[in-house]
């Protein structure tokens, strides 16, 4: 089959945009490429090539989706061996390297130039490219032999399949470690969590593990990233002549080294970089466990040669360790701003990193059965960056243990606490009365899209909940102007304008009162169907889990929080506070209403600037139409605000409907005029 000269030319083109757009992300650390409009150029060339498999090729960004799986890993025989390094623990003993190296080439020891990286704590990998293309990738394994996982490394964008520049060298290979940010790692986990799979302990474990999946498909779901640290082989020679400088090349080739790279003189201006590194290590977001310190010159690291199983011309100073061991005293419980149940682990205090460590998340109950975890164990600690101290497994367990129990009611409020089938978080269903969640309560209840109380503000709702005047929202309502007045810096006017805010908030809707409610899950599309479906609130509290699921956008989980909301004797007590104190609104009219768009799917994308996605989603729902997520074949009509990427390219590919902000605003004005008219 013959392909033409366009599709040829439109093949490299996207080959090179997308090679680019990872060079600038992962390298240069400045994407210029929208995430979805890199998605589109990827799925053009992934159509093209699949049209025309003559123009397939191994470099090609398509072939990171994962190859088939393998039967097992082949072994590969590095060609110089992976050696570890010496370490040093202090600044005396990163003197007494200095001095080592001085002494032996009979050099100024302050004159010296030594690089200094940070020491990944991810898993060291090798690359080799012959001609510009990645032809083989091996973990370290033995420092001499290593596991082929070729197939996995391709699936990380940080590695070009071919290296940038019109002339790439004959022979190059780099190695690196493949890391794991921290946030990456901890949405990963919680992931995991959910769907009660692995989890892992660390960023270094998740990337070790990541790479020796025989399915290279589970390795591209994972979020790994590269560094590469050496240049162990390069032909022909560049004429470089340090470490740096060898650096900087495979930088420009398109494969990422670290951005923290200093070359410093001596031992002071070594113990001062790590001493910079160190401060600042907490608020990296990858794991390091110290730093590197090389001989820059290329020259001396060849004369200094190798001793055993290490080169004299590096050694890593280490880091206090982010893990450490511990006793495990007791679990108390504790209640987020969702009413998320969480179990604390009190230790024996204990060094992390330089921090001293007390407490600990257990995370939830499945996390306490994974670990097999009991009070009076010893347990592994770790800490890293931002992340909350975690137990991650059990070290030594007690002869005389305690099983850890969960509460059946809120340590805090005395509610049941809700276990949903399929959730793992078990949570308080106190709602509006939990003292923990009474201020995000009375925040949810008094916002624009809620109640809409104006002049009631964050810092004004904690000092109402700090001084104990307000437990439940009905409680603002009885608020006066002059006890107001008695709050820091509130003025009467100030106080007056409150007051005057509150009684105005009293006249609202069924539908805004519902959502004002917080019942997890109902946003304000789901409170509307809820009003319209019901038309007042007695019949809404009444109605069980099955008539609540015949509401549309309301399934089995969001039915059963709205009916455990209603089962609470506090929460019907304070609904009827509410009402006593004057909250009203209109009754819905259940009756046949038009619908003009019964029957149509729309999505919206991209960003909305007279309104909300959700309020555009809550206006087409009430005009009958199903919002979906993505476009399909059923899809009725696509609205597309600035932004918008991948779901813009394929409804103008499948011939749907697309419309801008301007044109969707004036039909739902005129359909809702429409639909009033009919009712009136």
């Amino acid at each position: 089959m013959t392909t033409d000269a366009s599709t040829r030319d439109e093949v490299a083109r996207l080959r090179t945009e997308l090679d680019d757009a990872n060079y600038r992300y992962h390298v240069l650390d400045d994407p210029r490429l929208p995430d979805a409009e890199y998605d589109r150029l990827l799925r053009r060339l992934t159509e093209l090539e699949q049209a025309h498999p003559e123009l397939a090729s191994p470099d090609s960004p398509t072939q990171r989706v994962g190859a088939k799986p393998a039967d097992g890993f082949p072994e590969v025989t590095h060609a110089l061996p992976m050696l570890s390094l010496d370490n040093a623990f202090d600044d005396d003993e990163i003197r007494a390297f200095v001095k080592r190296v001085a002494e032996r080439m009979e050099l100024d020891a302050d004159a010296l130039s030594f690089s200094c990286e940070p020491k990944f704590d991810g898993a060291a990998v090798s690359l080799v490219y012959q001609d510009g293309v990645l032809v083989s990738g091996a973990t370290r394994g033995d420092g001499r032999t290593g596991e082929g996982i070729l197939s996995n490394l391709k699936t990380l964008k940080s590695i070009p399949l071919r290296l940038r520049g019109e002339t790439p060298p004959t022979l190059m290979e780099v190695r690196g470690e493949v890391i794991m940010r921290h946030q990456e790692f901890e949405a990963m986990n919680e992931r995991a969590r959910e769907q009660g799979s692995k989890v892992f302990a660390n960023p270094r474990n998740a990337a070790a593990g990541s790479l020796r999946q025989l399915d290279p498909r589970v390795t591209a779901t994972r979020p790994l990233e590269f560094r590469g640290y050496q240049v162990a082989r390069l032909e022909p020679d560049t004429g470089a002549s340090t470490h740096s400088e060898l650096m900087q090349r495979v930088a420009e080739v398109g494969l990422p080294v670290s951005r923290e790279l200093e070359v410093v003189k001596g031992a002071d201006g070594v113990i001062d970089y790590c001493r910079r590194l160190g401060e600042r290590r907490e608020r990296l977001d990858v794991d390091i466990d110290g730093v590197v310190i090389k001989v820059d010159e290329l020259r001396l690291q060849r004369e200094l040669g190798f001793v055993s199983r290490a080169p004299r011309w590096a050694i890593a100073f280490k880091f206090p360790a982010q893990e450490q061991t511990t006793t495990l005293t007791d679990v108390e419980f504790q209640v987020g701003r969702t009413g998320a149940i969480t179990p604390v682990a009190r230790l024996d205090p204990v060094s992390v990193a330089g921090v001293t460590v007390s407490n600990a998340t257990l995370h939830n109950a499945d996390e306490i059965a994974r670990l097999g975890v009991r009070i009076g164990d010893r347990v592994a600690i770790r800490r890293a960056g931002d992340v909350i101290p975690q137990v991650v497994r059990v070290v030594e367990a007690a002869g005389d243990g305690q099983d850890i129990v969960f509460p059946e009611r809120c340590p805090v409020c005395e509610s049941e606490i809700e276990r949903i089938e399929g959730e793992v978080v078990a949570r308080c269903s106190g709602g509006l009365v939990c003292a923990a969640q009474r201020k995000e309560a009375l925040k949810h209840f008094a916002s624009r899209r809620a109640m809409d109380i104006d002049g009631l503000g964050v810092k004004l709702i904690d000092a109402l909940v700090e001084r104990d005047w307000v437990k439940t929202p009905a409680d603002l309502f009885s608020l006066s102007a002059e006890r107001l007045a008695e709050l820091p810096r509130m003025a009467e006017k100030s106080a007056s304008n409150l007051v005057e805010a509150l009684e105005r908030a009293k006249a609202t809707t069924l539908a805004r009162f519902i959502y004002a409610l917080g019942i997890r899950e109902v946003g304000e599309a789901t409170a509307a169907n809820l009003a319209s479906h019901f038309g007042n609130l007695d019949a809404l509290k009444q109605a069980d889990r099955e008539t609540l699921e015949a509401v549309d956008d309301v399934g089995p989980v969001v039915a059963a929080h709205i009916a455990t909301f209603f089962h609470q004797a506090h929460n019907l007590e304070t609904l009827e506070a509410l009402i006593a104190a004057g909250v009203h609104w209109d009754e819905v009219d259940v009756g046949e209403r038009p619908t003009p768009l019964e029957g149509q799917t729309w999505v919206l994308t991209g960003t909305l600037e007279t309104m909300t996605r959700d309020e555009g989603k809550a206006r087409l729902q009430a005009l009958g139409a199903k919002v979906a997520g993505s476009v399909s074949k059923k899809t009725h009509c696509l609205v597309a605000g600035p932004g918008a990427g991948s779901k813009l390219a394929k409804a103008e590919q499948a011939g749907v409907e697309v419309i801008d902000e301007a044109t969707f605003l004036a039909r739902l004005n005129e359909w809702e005029s429409e639909s009033s008219e009919e009712q009136a």
